[in-house]
């Protein structure tokens, strides 16, 4: 701090000394000449003056965001309104904005040159691409601007918080269940509905999602509360999705492919849930509906690679949580024999398991890992080895149990 007061002191001993020598020079030389070095050099050097007193927090900021909800790769187009009372000539002006997360591929800001002068408002406009999957922050705008010499540089920086949510992208696959089970036993089905609508066993609270057709009216006439017929499960139609969060090149891959398996399932009537822990633990209990597949989606939204324990820890610690009589998916880059024998352990109440275990387009599987399959099929565990080119045909191969 004493360090800019000391700077700001010889820069303006150092206008005065300019201006004062020019002027000296004048009066004791005489002629064209040097009168007019001093007239050519008066007008930058009272403008000097005039920037150090100029206060630059005059501005005001207000940022216009079209969207707040978007989709990982989508383009955000961003407003910045700059609005000021001073109406100061100003040569050049540089807003920078300043912004938490891996918004821009290179750097965390913006920047834009602009020659205001005299205007009150400045608008300015620029785009973000390929926006990154996560909760990007918005901090601040950084001002920036000085005189004609060089000589005064100016900077403010004017706080103004905004957050974006951008969920993951996904593709559109067509979920293939992977046993079906009735209460009464076993039996393979084609169905692709998770309830027998021929066996109402009740009636719950209508949720946002339900079909028309599963409206209890009676009850509806009697107490003008919507309530929604409750039928029969087929179990083996639910699933429980976990995703490992192990650091990976393909985690984003494995993002994406979550989000996609979840949209599947309950696109076909059947209930998800969703588990995965990091430094924090994110869980979805079974069920189905628009606001429920909102929820995964904003947690699948500010998921992080932040897992320190091995995948197989993960699993024997919150096995109450991930071990249902739901089919179980599991989501992995990292495979290993002991992932494979505590999955084997913690699928032992499930009615069927799956591995998709997600690679990135540039790696190449090894012999190990094509022995994994067959270790993997011993335990009656299905291993599906893919990447992101594969992921609408993932369950393409999946046969009825």
């Amino acid at each position: 701090m004493k360090l800019q007061i000391l700077l700001g002191i010889a820069k303006v001993l150092l206008v005065t000394v300019l201006l004062v020598g020019t002027f000296s020079y004048a009066m004791f030389q005489g002629g064209f000449v040097s009168w007019f070095l001093f007239y050519s050099f008066l007008p930058f050097g009272l403008y000097s003056l005039m920037m150090m007193v100029y206060p630059l927090n005059d501005f005001n900021v207000v940022r216009v965001i079209k969207s707040r909800e978007l989709k990982a790769g989508a383009n955000v187009a961003i407003k910045i309104h700059l609005k000021r009372t001073l109406p100061f000539p100003l040569f050049y002006l540089v807003a920078e904005e300043h912004i938490t997360g891996n918004v821009f591929q290179q750097g965390s800001t913006a920047k834009k040159l602009v020659h205001p002068w005299f205007k009150r408002e400045i608008v300015l406009e620029y785009e973000i691409q390929n926006i990154s999957r996560g909760e990007h922050t918005f901090e601040s705008v950084e001002l920036k601007t000085g005189d004609f010499l060089g000589l005064v540089q100016k900077s403010s920086r004017l706080e103004h918080k905004q957050t974006i949510l951008v969920y993951p992208s996904h593709v559109s696959l067509d979920y293939q269940p992977l046993q079906a089970r009735f209460d009464q036993g076993v039996s393979s089905s084609n169905v692709r509905i998770q309830q027998d609508t021929t066996l109402a066993t009740g009636v719950r609270d209508y949720e946002t999602g339900d079909r028309v057709s599963w409206i209890h009216w009676k009850s509806f006439a009697r107490t003008n509360d919507l309530k929604t017929k409750e039928f029969e499960e087929r179990k083996s139609h639910d699933v429980m999705v976990v995703l490992d969060r192990t650091p990976s090149q393909a985690f984003e891959d494995m993002v994406v492919l979550t989000a996609s398996v979840i949209r599947g399932v309950i696109r076909k009537g059947a209930q998800a849930g969703y588990f995965s822990r990091g430094e924090t633990v994110q869980f979805a209990p079974l069920k189905s509906g628009e606001s429920h597949q909102k929820q995964i989606d904003y947690y699948l939204a500010k998921v992080q690679p932040d897992q320190e324990n091995s995948f197989e820890t993960v699993l024997q610690q919150n096995a109450g949580d991930i071990s249902k009589t739901s089919a179980l998916i599991l989501i992995t880059s990292q495979l290993t024999r002991e992932s494979i024998d505590e999955i084997s352990k913690v699928s032992k109440n499930s009615q069927a398991t799956m591995i998709l275990f997600v690679k990135h387009p540039s790696v190449r599987l090894n012999q190990d890992h094509r022995q994994l399959a067959g270790l993997a099929a011993s335990k009656g565990i299905a291993l599906r080895e893919c990447d992101k080119r594969q992921f609408a045909s993932v369950f393409k191969e999946v046969k009825q149990a």
